[in-house]
């Protein structure tokens, strides 16, 4: 077993109060988290450009498909390894611990892709999909944690929380972009003695030092979180569940090393589809409640992989469209294309609150679970329908930088619509002793959707209009059938739900 992390101790004052009248552990979570998700969004926001950069120039000189493939492994498996880390804190060492470790593998996961090597950068993100799957969900649980079930400060609690998230997001872009692509960094390094080609290694060494910050943070205040997040207690003579533990990381290699094969063979994407839509079936004509809900849950679990198919693109193909299609300049200023990375972030900011007041105002009003699921789904369909005149246009030089603002704009509402709605209705529907199998199943709907993207950006084309333009509206069109789809069976989703919203 994995030791905690050195004295935990529980001073004076750990269940004080600290901001807006919140507990002290939510500031110390929330740094955490915001440069946990700093690191992980900065090297995120070059990984793709970095892998289809030529050698010559410092990448690694991978083709489009190749690059977007193993982008969408390295995303699929981050969400996918949450279902083994909230398994190894739930059974092993405690969600407190677990962040702490998974925060140290992160931080050296980015410290090896320092290394300017091949091996160093595919180990790197090795360690930083396990360390994410160990640190995000417990993450969360911690946070919930501080608070009673019934306390009122709690929305409002989890609201922070996601603040620091796209916080972090927000600042990462920015700094990573510049350390990468910026000339006068680059200019720098010249002056130094140092080759500009590896100006993206320290944009990669940035984001462990973004982790490092957060671990010292984390450290530095872990008495804020002495009584939250402990080791699970066994009766004596109780055996540790190890076999279980082998056969949730079995089954979580397993399932990457399917989605790897999909690469080659896509009916093996085909036959999940078939798969859940079976399960779907199974469940909906038992009789007892609970299995209805079940039911409802994988129709949503479906609805969810479609949208992250195209959301989750933003670090694939439509950030090749922003760094070598879109003229990026402000005022005759030119900017490090990965700061197109920041723009969701700030339209969650700006869009939250507005959606948190639209859904009380609304009331009894307010549309189902489903409908919103259908919501969202419209807008990323609209968002990449958006996307067909800019990829005409492509054909005259660099667009406008209005069509990527635009994109985000309608991908960010999306999200606001299934994201946070999509967590609060998976709780309200699972068993009360499957709550924990249920956000498993949350979480892979963004693993599973993550690889779709990768499946799909591959095809993206930036030298032929029409190829681009074909990309954008294929895409359309599928997703746009699928929320026309689900529309239709909002009725009998809510029937399934059995009552609840």
């Amino acid at each position: 077993m994995i030791d905690p992390p050195p004295s935990f101790p529980s001073p004076s004052g750990s269940s004080a109060l600290g901001w807006a009248g919140h507990p002290r552990g939510l500031s110390t979570l929330f740094f955490t988290e915001m440069w946990e998700r700093f690191s992980y969004y900065g090297m995120r926001a070059l990984l793709v450009m970095f892998m289809t950069l030529a050698v010559v120039d410092g990448g690694l000189g991978f083709s489009t498909e190749k690059a977007a493939s193993i982008y969408g492994t390295y995303t699929m498996s981050v969400y996918l390894l949450c279902i083994l880390g909230g398994f190894i804190a739930d059974n092993f060492v405690g969600a407190r611990t677990a962040v702490w470790w998974g925060g140290i593998i992160i931080a050296l996961g980015h410290f090896s892709m320092a290394l300017p090597t091949t091996g160093t950068f595919f180990f790197g993100l090795c360690l930083i999909a396990t360390g994410t799957g160990l640190l995000k969900p417990n993450i969360s649980t911690m946070v919930g944690s501080l608070y009673d079930p019934e306390d009122a400060r709690r929305d409002a609690g989890f609201s922070i929380f996601y603040m620091g998230i796209n916080l972090g997001a927000f600042a990462s872009a920015i700094v990573c972009g510049c350390l990468a692509q910026a000339p006068s960094f680059q200019s720098f390094l010249i002056q130094v003695g140092v080759d500009p080609r590896s100006s993206w290694h320290w944009a990669f060494a940035a984001a462990g030092v973004g982790m490092s910050i957060g671990l010292v943070t984390y450290y530095h205040r872990r008495g804020t979180l002495a009584h939250v997040g402990s080791p699970p207690s066994h009766a004596a003579g109780e055996p540790l569940p190890w076999s279980k533990l082998g056969l949730v990381a079995l089954a979580s290699l397993a399932l990457i090393g399917i989605m790897i094969l999909s690469d080659r063979y896509k009916i093996i994407v085909i036959g999940l589809f078939i798969a859940q839509v079976v399960a779907v079936l199974l469940f909906a004509f038992r009789p007892s409640v609970e299995s209805r809900r079940m039911a409802a849950i994988l129709v949503l679990f479906i609805a969810a992989q479609v949208f992250w198919a195209l959301f989750e693109q933003a670090g694939t193909s439509v950030q090749l469209f922003a760094d070598r299609l879109t003229d990026n300049r402000i005022l005759g200023w030119t900017f490090p294309s990965a700061w197109w990375q920041s723009v969701n972030s700030v339209f969650v900011v700006l869009l939250a609150p507005f959606f948190a007041w639209l859904w009380i105002r609304l009331g009894t009003r307010s549309p189902s679970s489903p409908a919103k699921f259908g919501i969202g789904l419209l807008f990323v369909a609209l968002s990449f329908l958006w996307m067909i005149p800019a990829a005409k246009l492509t054909a005259e030089g660099l667009v406008s930088p209005i069509w990527l603002i635009g994109l985000f704009f309608l991908q960010t509402t999306g999200e606001m619509c299934l994201s946070p709605v999509g967590l609060s209705t998976m709780t309200k529907l699972s068993p009360a002793k499957l709550t924990g199998l249920v956000m498993g199943i949350w979480f892979l709907a963004a693993a599973l959707g993550s690889k779709l993207a990768g499946l799909l950006a591959s095809n993206f084309d930036e030298a032929d209009p029409a190829s681009l333009t074909d990309f954008f509206l294929a895409q359309a069109i599928w997703v746009g059938l699928a929320t026309g789809l689900l529309f239709a069976l909002v009725p009998w989703v809510k029937r399934l739900m059995g009552g609840i919203r």
